[in-house]
This record gives C-alpha cells, structure tokens and sequence, in this order.
C-alpha cells in the first residue's frame, strides 16, 4: 500500500521540520499497514525490524515481568510512534523489540524499515545522532548499575524490617513451646502421683472435670493492671497458705493469669477434699499453664501469618497486576515492611476513611509509592517524631496523604523534588529516582496527581488518585 503525500506526512510532529528530500525519502520507504482490533503489531523480543507511526485507532503497549504482562502505556495519539526506536544505536547484537503491542481498536500505521531508517538518519543530523547515542548508552549503563544497586538496598531494608518483625512472634513461639514440653512432662508426673495415692476413679473424672472448666476460663480471663494483678495473688497466695500448700506464691501468678480466683479454688477443695487438694491444685496449676503457652502459640504463629500475609499484598504474588483495589491495604503492608525504621521513636497516627471505594491500579506500583514517600518522611525527622497516614473522598478521586514532622522542603529546591535523579541526601545515600518515579506512577501510570505542602514540622504529601477506570493509563 502506498504511503502518505508529502504534505500529510509534514503533518505528522515527528516530520515537520524534515527537509523536502528528506521528506520524499520517507514517503518512497515507509508503507501503510492496518491492523484489526484485537491483533498483535509487534511481540516483545521480536526482530526490532520497523519504526511504526500512529495515523488512526488505539494501541496498548504491554511488557513481560517475572512471566506476567504488565500494561506499560496506551495511545490512541495521531503521530505517537513506537517498535524499533533505538534504530541510531549502533550495537553488536541485533536490536529487539523492547515491548509488544497490541491494536485496541482498527489501526493505520506509518511503517519504516528500521535499517534504511538507521543509515539515512545518521546522514541527516550526524551531530545529533553522536549525541543521542551517547546520551542513550550513557543512561542505559547508569540505569543498570544504579538501578539494580537501589533495588538491592531497598530489598535489604525490606527484608530487615520483616526479618525483625518475624523474629518476635518466632522467638515467642519458640520459648512457648521449649515450656510446654516442660509443663506437659510436669503434667504426666503428677497423674502418676496421684494415682499412687489410690485416687477413686469417681474422684479422678471429677477432678478431670473440674480441669476442663478451669481451662475453659483462660481464654476469657480479663485484663489486669499490675495492681490488681499484686492483689489477687496476694489473695490466692493466702488461700494456699491456709491450706497447708507450699510454696503457695510460686502457683498464685499462673492461677492470677488464668483468671481464677479463690471460688474456684473453694470449688477445687470441694471437689476433692483436703487429702488430694496440694495434688489437685499443682496438677490443675500445670494443665493451666498448658492451656496459656498453646494460646501463645497460636498468637504468634497467627503473628507471623498474618506478617506472611502483609508482605505477599505488599508484592502483590499471585495477584494480577491491574485490579480493584482498597488503599489502605498497600498503606497497611507498607508500614510493616517499614516496621525496622519506624523504630520506637516514631508515633504512627493513621486517619483511614473506611467507606472509600476501591479504586482501578497497579497495587504493586502503588506500594512503591508508599514505600518512597514513607521511607522519605522517616528519613526526614531522624528516628522521632509523628508520621501521619490520612485518606478521604473528594471529587471523584480517593486521595492519600502522607505527613511528618520533619524539618520540611526549603522552598527553593520544592519545584525540583520530582526531577530525576535530583536528591537532597549526602553522595552515596541516594539516586533520585524515588520521587521520580513516584511521579511517574501517580500521574502518568494512575492518571492522579501528587503534591506536595511544606513548612518546618509539617511536609504533606498529597496523592490523588481517580475512581474510575481511565481510557489512557
């Protein structure tokens, strides 16, 4: 199929300024292609053979990452171009198409052969050509080492913060467990001991009994303060005393912490009598304590899945990576995969509106955001002082703040916080790349906007992100 006239290509921003003979050698090499909805133009990886031009429909440029397909952008844009567009770059490999694009809608395109393209080009504009190049490589290679060095230390920071939060949990269920092996041996010693004292069996299934209800009231034992807690052993410590048990006060805290008091011990006495009551009570002692150390257990291991949990909403695994999705959930597994900077220092003060709806996003995408922003503001204020996490509804969009007591953005550098590789940390501390790419995310990812407020004990990031789905993201 034959290509544009002249003039219609002159049309085009990319070939407005082209000269007439440059011009004519376009419209002799470049041929129109359509493409039906729905169908593939290019696949990621393929034989980077054509420059393409968009004259009319809609295209969605999408690319692999870790075997899922990641939307990169869309374009409906007369004159966008796409396909082989490093055809200048001289390199020893052949070039391959960096992405796949797929036809959202009927397409025309302008379709150069990348090599022709590649050797008339740098014939026309040699100077800009050496410098494009440069400027390409030169980034590409200060891209790769720089970004795989930040996406290590963030991933280490990530990995401290969740390490140090697991380790609690674990550790607990650990010594909880290293316990129980003691109490259930305990438990087994002192079965036998009774049995040695001739026990009636109608006694030892009361007894039992008795032990099932006992249990039973550990889970709902109430909350003490440390007065209460002092006064109530001292009471059930008496009641030990005046009943010839020894070493009463030894037994008094784990009949304290599971919630008994001294009717239920008078309920013990009734049941068994005086001769088996100092028997009855240790052994009750050691199935009480029994009970205690598995509920522990079973709140740290429900600790360390719910930790797991956190930190596969924080990555998004298993997930797609466009969806509906609540904010506050990437908010909620941000800060406890930030959980080892936060430190004690920092109050965390969040404001959530519960009622928000869920917005369209990349969530993964999204957690960076957060991760950045936060990261930024505990940076900030140096180990102490509130980091606040404030969402609400307004026109059509759910909006996310994010604020610190830090000593704040001097006016001057404000504007030029969202610039690449622009930081104001000491040489070696940061890229950059954070804020940057927080923009990148928000505005031309999201279609949203991200702002910015600050004074002195008061920086205020604002994202704002939109409700509904958006025809370009």
């Amino acid at each position: 199929m034959s290509a544009l006239p002249r003039e219609e290509l002159r049309g085009l921003f990319l070939f407005e300024h082209l000269s007439e003979a440059q011009l004519d050698w376009v419209a002799a090499n470049a041929v129109l292609e359509e493409h039906e909805g729905g169908s593939t133009i290019i696949s990621e990886g393929g034989e980077a053979t054509c420059f393409y031009v968009l004259l009319g429909g809609a295209i969605r440029m999408t690319r692999l990452v870790s075997g899922t397909e990641v939307e990169t952008n869309r374009s409906d844009q007369r004159g966008a171009y796409f396909g082989a567009t490093q055809f200048f770059v001289h390199q020893e490999a052949e070039h391959r198409y960096g992405a796949s694009v797929r036809a959202l809608s009927d397409v025309t395109l302008l379709a150069l052969p990348a090599n022709e393209f590649a050797i008339e080009f740098r014939r026309w504009f040699p100077m800009a050509t050496h410098l494009l190049e440069g400027m390409y490589l030169g980034w590409r290679n200060s891209d790769t080492v720089i970004g795989s060095r930040r996406r290590l230390l963030a991933l280490g920071e990530l990995s401290a913060g969740l390490t140090h939060e697991l380790n609690n949990p674990a550790a607990a269920a650990v010594r909880a467990t290293a316990a129980l092996r003691e109490r259930v041996a305990g438990m087994r010693h002192k079965l036998a001991f009774l049995a040695k004292k001739d026990i009636e069996p109608e006694l030892l299934y009361q007894l039992i009994d008795v032990q099932e209800r006992l249990v039973k009231q550990v889970a709902q034992a109430e909350k003490l303060t440390a007065m209460q807690q002092a006064d109530r052993e001292d009471e059930i410590t008496d009641w030990f005393d005046d009943h010839g048990i020894d070493q009463g006060w030894d037994l008094a805290d784990i009949y304290v912490r599971a919630g008994l008091t001294t009717a239920d011990l008078d309920n013990v006495l009734e049941q068994v009598g005086d001769t088996f009551i100092d028997g009855a009570v240790r052994w009750l002692a050691y199935a009480l304590e029994t009970e205690m150390l598995m509920g522990e257990i079973e709140d740290s291991t429900t600790r360390i899945s719910a930790l797991v949990g956190k930190a596969k909403q924080y990555s998004q695994m298993d997930r797609a990576p466009h969806q509906w999705v609540d904010v506050h959930d990437g908010l909620d597994s941000t800060l406890v995969m930030l959980a080892g900077k936060i430190g004690g220092g920092v109050r965390v003060v969040k404001e959530y509106d519960r009622n928000l709806p869920k917005i369209p996003a990349y969530p993964a995408e999204l957690n960076q955001v957060w991760t950045n922003i936060i990261d930024n503001a505990l940076g900030a204020m140096k180990g102490e002082g509130t980091l606040t996490l404030r969402t609400w509804g307004q026109n059509d969009q759910v909006r996310v703040e994010i604020g610190d007591t830090g000593p704040g953005i001097p006016e001057e550098i404000k504007p030029r916080i969202f610039e690449p590789f622009f930081t104001t940390k000491p040489v070696g501390e940061g890229t950059g790349l954070g804020l940057d790419i927080s923009w990148k995310i928000v505005v031309e990812r999201h279609q949203g906007d991200l702002r910015v407020e600050s004074e002195p004990g008061n920086t205020r990031f604002e994202v704002c992100l939109p409700t509904v789905e958006q025809a370009s993201l």
